[in-house]
């Protein structure tokens, strides 16, 4: 066979640390642009992104050779990173 067709999408939902309700509206506009940007290194691409301000909601589209589990561990870890490095209150 020359070549195959995937189409791969998953709904991701994952919440804060104990529910905390500190994704504000401010702050998810510019956390749905980085979990893309993260997605793309993976070879995926952000379908749709939503949430409230204790849980999000992804529809991602991976690539074939991307392990669900791998990219959920991906995102969840640079987010988490990310917010605590350029959101966080001290």
């Amino acid at each position: 066979m020359a070549g195959s067709f995937t189409n791969l999408n998953f709904h991701i939902a994952f919440s804060t640390k104990e529910r905390r309700p500190i994704l504000t509206a401010n702050l998810r506009t510019s956390l749905f642009p980085y979990f893309a940007g993260i997605l793309t290194n993976l070879k995926g691409h952000l379908i749709e992104a939503g949430g409230v301000e204790d849980h999000v909601h992804l529809l991602a589209r991976l690539h074939q050779d991307t392990s669900v589990a791998e990219c959920v561990r991906t995102l969840k870890a640079n987010v988490s990173k990310w917010i605590r490095e350029t959101h966080d209150p001290k």
